[in-house]
């Protein structure tokens, strides 16, 4: 049985690693429900099938599938992916399993946030989440490392470290009353601080517009390497993602991280908007109780929510002008890996992408 410890990572030395550094392993869920998945998330499980295959170049990939689908995913995926018998909810690992820390000393351990589904009963996409909640702590089972369950309701994606003490975040979620109500900004940092071993904190203001997610960071900027930022852009005026991403760039401008340094801020232009069709709506069951995904609505489509692997970027692509320029982009911003651009587009439709559907276990290593 894997221990569940009572102490917190800063109090035994440990911190949460950048992306950016040495991966022993990436991990990620199946899809399958049918009611945020189009025609029974076949199209879905193509892309995430498509989105393994490119991380499986650069270092190994495990897949969680719920016992209805151990046989499919098995059957669809590479024999070097491995697949293991995971419930879940959804497939949104980034969100709902564990956050690795790392001590320098060659220990790597899981942080087990609660899980609430994006709000709970107030804003939250599904009901129940039980089996999501459950996820983080079966893969730290699965790999044989100690586990700290934290006390707040975190998803991944609405943090993004630098691995030297900062931390990126939004206002928008972590913040928001459906997650921790009546926990002040102070005291969220407080308990992120224990468990990430962190230094300071960059708030940025609202995520994407019409992320659903109550606005995640991972979708809107993220750490290239120490001092240096990604961030959404459009130079479209009467877009609403103009306002939030000139705030966010204002913010970046003026903070400075862990180390004192300023920010080297890259603007990278997402695609232009995409919504829904009528023939995607129609392949979605409707369920009481899940989001809607009906014909019109807008996605929070960016290319920002690519995944760094060990040698690898894999970044999304939706058949947009727009793509090329951000692939030139994000390659020149990490010139020792190759960009792979995997189209997003059913990845998207289930709301998030590729960072959203992947979660990076760290490399133990001794000295750093």
């Amino acid at each position: 049985m894997v221990q569940t410890l009572a102490t917190t990572p800063r109090a035994d030395g440990f911190r949460m690693p950048a992306e950016f550094e040495p991966h022993a392993g990436t991990w990620m869920l199946w899809p399958e429900r049918p009611d945020n998945w189009r025609l029974g998330a076949k199209p879905a499980q193509q892309a995430f099938a498509a989105v393994a295959a490119a991380i499986a170049t650069g270092e190994p990939v495990t897949i969680g599938a719920s016992p209805r689908q151990f046989s499919n995913a098995r059957a669809m995926l590479a024999p070097e992916i491995r697949v293991v018998e995971i419930s879940n909810d959804d497939s949104w690992m980034r969100d709902c399993g564990p956050t690795f820390v790392v001590d320098g000393k060659g220990g790597v351990r899981a942080i087990d946030w609660i899980f609430n589904a994006w709000g709970g009963l107030d804003g939250g996409l599904y009901f129940p989440w039980d089996q999501d909640d459950l996820v983080a702590a079966k893969v730290a089972e699965i790999e044989s490392v100690p586990r700290y369950r934290a006390p707040i309701v975190l998803e991944g994606g609405s943090i993004h470290a630098d691995g030297q003490g900062t931390l990126l975040t939004t206002e928008e979620c972590l913040l928001n009353p459906n997650r921790n109500p009546g926990m002040t900004r102070e005291e969220i940092e407080h308990v992120l601080a224990d468990y990430l071993g962190l230094k300071k904190f960059i708030w940025l203001g609202r995520g994407v517009h019409e992320d659903e997610t109550s606005g995640h960071i991972d979708n809107l900027v993220c750490f290239v390497r120490p001092g240096v930022v990604a961030l959404t852009w459009t130079d479209d005026r009467s877009d609403p993602q103009y306002e939030i991403s000139q705030d966010a760039f204002e913010r970046l401008s003026a903070a400075t991280d862990a180390k004192g340094r300023k920010l080297e801020i890259h603007r990278i232009h997402q695609p232009d908007p995409v919504h829904i069709t009528a023939e995607e709506s129609s392949g979605i069951d409707i369920v009481e109780g899940t989001q809607p995904r009906t014909e019109g609505m807008r996605l929070a489509a960016s290319y920002i929510n690519f995944y760094i692997a060990n040698g690898t970027i894999v970044m999304p692509a939706f058949g947009d002008a727009h793509d090329e320029p951000a692939r030139k982009q994000i390659a020149a911003l990490f010139p020792d890996r190759k960009v792979i651009a995997v189209p997003a587009r059913e990845i998207l439709l289930g709301g998030g992408n590729i960072h959203c559907i992947t979660q990076q276990q760290p490399l133990p290593r001794a000295g750093v």
